[in-house]
């Protein structure tokens, strides 16, 4: 018998799907050969575009971190164009306070009611406000506040960097001797760093009045306990972590978006593509690195 063909069927070995690997009607040994092989294939590709995918995501970091001393440099050689910064300054602080406003308020209402349906069980309804307090100012004023600047900001930032460069409009800036980076990335960075932190205080602050408002008028906390624990359990450390978060977060999410735009694909199509992959990036990272940087804060620098 031809081992090059399975027996009544004409078929070569390439021309064996792969789903027939493991079928049972396959008694010839060489015919369970043809399986193995198939599958070793279908595992090489696997394996293959698992390494392709990691290759493309280092180099990703790295093309980021490229740009990252390009912006260090641009502070040490080259004056940031203050106009630009304020008019982005404008754009990323004023019109983003209604979005973070809102959201710190709705998360703090929330997070007080949940928070006291628990409590409740074990009488320990005035210590909701600490709970709410400490979990808006460490943690959940930042993250909200970056998840919130990355889908309003970032993507806004990706989409114009995009058009620019499928216009050829950097390249323009190119020919008239000025880098991108200087009029570009630098007062967008600047901006996103200067205006996240206070965003962050604006959330914590709506979040916690929210929260008091609804404990008390809603659920009927006593309003003097309710503050005390808010004071005795929230210190200023708890603020300070929540602010340097939201200065890293904001940095990350201006440099993930201004890549993300000064490297787009031509065309339509690309900015678009470009844009998507901006928010999705950095809104993984700001989630990602909350974790770590909540221990190093906390652990390592000793603020709790």
């Amino acid at each position: 018998m031809d081992r090059g063909r399975i027996a009544g069927t004409g078929r070569g070995v390439k021309d064996v799907p792969v789903f027939l690997s493991a079928h049972p009607s396959l008694q010839n040994p060489g015919d369970w050969q043809v399986g193995r092989t198939g599958s070793s294939v279908w595992l090489g590709v696997s394996t293959l575009g698992i390494q392709q995918r990691l290759d493309s995501s280092l180099e990703t970091l790295g093309s980021i971190a490229q740009l990252l001393g390009e912006v260090v440099r641009s502070f040490q050689y080259q004056r940031p164009s203050w106009s630009e910064f304020v008019r982005q300054l404008y754009f990323v602080g004023v019109k983003s306070q209604s979005v973070v406003i809102t959201t710190g308020a709705a998360t703090g209402m929330v997070l007080c009611a949940q928070t006291y349906f628990q409590f409740h069980k074990v009488r320990l309804d005035t210590a909701t406000g600490a709970v709410v307090s400490v979990g808006m100012a460490s943690e959940l004023g930042p993250v909200l506040a970056g998840l919130m600047l990355t889908a309003r900001v970032g993507a806004s930032m990706a989409a114009e960097l995009g058009t620019m460069r499928v216009t050829e409009q950097i390249d323009a800036l190119r020919t008239l001797a000025t880098h991108p980076v200087d009029h570009l990335v630098v007062p967008r960075l600047l901006a996103l760093t200067v205006a996240a932190p206070l965003l962050t205080g604006e959330a914590v602050l709506t979040g916690i009045i929210a929260s008091y408002l609804v404990g008390v008028k809603l659920l009927g906390i006593e309003g003097a306990y309710y503050l005390a624990y808010v004071n005795r359990y929230t210190s200023a450390g708890d603020l300070s972590i929540g602010l340097v978060k939201a200065v890293l977060f904001g940095a990350t999410i201006a440099l993930i978006c201004c890549y993300k735009g000064l490297t787009c694909p031509d065309g339509a199509e690309g900015v678009g593509r470009a844009t998507t992959e901006a928010v999705v990036a950095a809104s993984i990272t700001v989630l990602v690195s909350n974790f770590f940087l909540t221990l190093l804060l906390t652990r390592l620098l000793g603020w709790n």
